[in-house]
């Protein structure tokens, strides 16, 4: 329905914010020559405050969510899904210091359900919402976004709670899946079969060390920023990725990209530890539809002729660091990498003379 849609695209375009899943780095050692008391110190503290944290969070106040408070939080009234009435399909409840939403299995008819900053530990209770199409449950303190299948839920977005699994995300109709700043450690438990049409899985600030186990052929963006991921592997089935945001990570070579990423156009490498543009940045030229790549703040952004060498390597490339290549660029691109072909070709003629000799 149109009202569906039109609402559905806003929740969409919250979602998709780049900037709001990006971690922020934390306070560095004061020296590594501190003495050993001094540390232990230290450590001690930082145990000490994740104590106090988990007593806080024990200490939570038990505050179910009223049918009153349901009462004054409904918005948009449609047609239920069998045409014959009409019900509130919007609920909007963040921020109200929630433990405990288990009322809402009554509210059958519900379409978009926001409960976002709240101390919500189960979303079990929302199994039985089998018309939901968009759920928002950010900054609460969730370890699982295990629910029973929801056959049209279109938009989930879990960001800032202490998700560390991917087991039972199995929703048919699920598009954009958001799991920004959680304690996921590995990827496993997506099932292609179940998440067919899935396009959009963020991943932003979590814990992860590899790309690999994301088989999910239709997806088409992938956001991994802010990560410890050093490798970049098991990518052969993402065959209609188009987005691939790396920034932030510790990727010291490119040997994971492969031509079965036949539709990938943009790859952010911002902030990795790439050092040799003639090295490392030749291992992209298997992408045929490659336009755009960001590889700022890598060691290899500070070799003499960047932009050019980068270019001579990827000569399809049209944007490097934001920066669109002139035209005078590509020439001169074009121009040396002829040359290197001829001097190679001469090379290999001279080899071979010497070896019929």
């Amino acid at each position: 329905m149109s009202d569906q849609e039109e609402t559905l695209g806003m929740d969409e375009e919250e979602t998709q914010e780049e900037g709001g899943g990006e971690e922020e780095a934390g306070d560095q050692e004061e020296a590594e020559n501190e003495q050993e008391e001094d540390i232990d110190f230290e450590e001690e503290k930082e145990l000490g405050e994740e104590e106090e944290q988990k007593e806080e969070e024990e200490k939570v106040p038990e505050n179910p969510l009223t049918e009153e408070a349901v009462a004054e939080s409904l918005s948009l009234l449609c047609k239920t899904g069998d045409g014959l009435s009409h019900a509130y399909v919007r609920l909007d409840v963040h921020e109200k210091e929630l433990t405990n939403i288990s009322i809402l299995k009554s509210f059958i008819h519900l379409r978009y359900v926001d409960v976002s900053k709240n101390n919500l530990k189960d979303l079990s209770s929302l199994s039985a919402l089998t018309h939901l199409l968009t759920l928002k449950a950010d900054y609460n303190m969730l370890s699982s976004v295990r629910l029973e299948e929801m056959p049209f839920l279109q938009v989930a977005s879990f960001n800032f709670n202490k998700i560390n699994t991917l087991e039972g995300v199995s929703h048919p109709m699920l598009e954009h899946l958001c799991l920004n700043n959680n304690e996921i450690t590995e990827i496993s438990g997506l099932d292609e079969a179940k998440l067919a049409r899935l396009h959009t899985l963020e991943l932003r600030g979590n814990k992860l060390k590899t790309t690999g186990g994301v088989h999910l052929p239709n997806l088409k963006n992938l956001f991994m920023a802010a990560n410890t991921i050093d490798k970049v592997e098991d990518m052969e089935s993402l065959r209609s990725l188009t987005t691939f945001h790396l920034r932030d990570n510790q990727i010291e070579n490119l040997d994971g990209f492969t031509d079965k990423l036949s539709l990938l156009q943009y790859i952010n490498l911002r902030g990795n530890n790439i050092t040799s543009v003639k090295e490392q940045v030749p291992k992209m030229a298997c992408l045929p539809m490659l336009r755009a790549l960001v590889l700022f703040e890598n060691p290899a952004h500070e070799e003499d002729e960047y932009r050019l060498e980068v270019l001579i390597a990827l000569r399809k490339l049209e944007r490097l660091d934001k920066d669109e290549y002139s035209e005078e660029e590509r020439n001169e691109a074009e121009e040396i990498y002829e040359q290197r072909l001829k001097e190679d070709a001469e090379r290999e003629n001279e080899d071979n003379s010497d070896e019929d000799d």
